[in-house]
């Protein structure tokens, strides 16, 4: 069975300005890159839907969602800023509603069995984005909508979040931290933006505050001690990622120093845990990495690992 790979036209429409790094030609490099490596025989390729206002209150507070659609511009030449690096354009409000719509179509994918697992090839990125608030190039957040909708619509009790991006899954934690249905893990550089994470939190989040420099040996290590054997326990449901390859040597980002290599064997042992407990369903969001070759190299690799090719 091969994977879902579900993305949108649209999302090529949301422009934050010339010299802004979270940019259309992301999703091209993943695409570039799939085609070079002989991948798409692979994947079967989905248009995803928008999100509706209902599934997206699931975990957003209806005052943002009618800000957000109250500030949308609606000539080509104008940027509404809605955070201090982040800023709508025409196109961003279609981009992120089926952003958040890809996270929903790849759960009903993967609980009807069509696929085993789904990447979704979006942008804005929506780790960051919390409960009432935009920010660090989010709108919507993704990830937290398709799980509200996995657990609204299929009825599941029990789905592990886990956020490998090189920045701490603020928007994640603040919707999902109490909530004992979600178990959220989410390695991070730190000190480093968005400043949250090393502090305490519930006893369902798992925070991984890693330093600079830190490589692909001290990331493995800190996953296999702290996260990996807690998603064993929990036994989900379903497995959701976070995918962000900003940790990537090649981008300037940050400072992390992790490879391809890196990124398979983190996508490996998720795909394991969802083969012993969740009927191999994985569903996986794209977040940040802004090295477009790097991108599209990780991408690459962490499909194939989603598909069990390494297995």
């Amino acid at each position: 069975m091969n994977l879902a790979f579900i993305s949108h036209q649209d999302c090529l429409e949301h422009k934050m300005g010339a010299h802004h790094v979270e940019v259309p030609e992301r999703l091209h490099a993943i695409s570039d890159r799939m085609i070079a490596a002989g991948m798409e025989m692979l994947v079967t390729h989905y248009d995803a839907p928008k999100a509706s206002r209902e599934q997206l209150l699931a975990v957003h507070d209806p005052d943002y969602v009618n800000a957000l659609f109250e500030a949308a511009p609606s000539a080509d030449d104008v940027l509404v800023w809605v955070d201090g690096d982040t800023a709508m354009s025409r196109g961003s409000l279609s981009a992120a509603l089926h952003a958040a719509g890809a996270a929903i179509l790849a759960v009903d994918l993967v609980m009807s069995d069509r696929h085993h697992a789904a990447f979704c090839s979006v942008r804005p990125p929506g780790h960051h984005a919390e409960r009432a608030r935009s920010m660090g190039f989010c709108f919507f957040n993704n990830v937290a909508v398709g799980a509200a909708h996995a657990m609204n619509a299929h009825g599941l009790k029990r789905i592990a979040i886990v956020d490998f991006d090189v920045h701490h899954g603020n928007g994640t934690e603040d919707i999902y931290a109490g909530d004992e249905r979600v178990l959220f893990c989410s390695s991070f550089q730190h000190p480093f933006y968005p400043g949250s994470g090393a502090g305490p939190t519930a006893s369902n989040v798992i925070n991984l505050p890693l330093p600079s420099r830190t490589n692909g040996e001290a990331f493995r290590a800190a996953m296999q001690e702290h996260c990996l054997p807690r998603l064993d326990a929990f036994a989900p449901e379903l497995i959701m990622i976070s995918a962000g390859f900003d940790g990537h040597a090649e981008d300037d980002m940050a400072h992390f120093m992790l490879r391809e290599p890196d990124y398979a064997w983190i996508t490996a042992e998720l795909r394991q845990i969802a083969v012993r407990h969740a009927h191999e369903r994985i569903v996986s969001c794209l977040e940040g990495g802004y090295s477009l070759s790097a991108l599209g190299r990780s991408v690459a690799v962490h499909i194939d690992e989603l598909i069990g090719h390494g297995s």
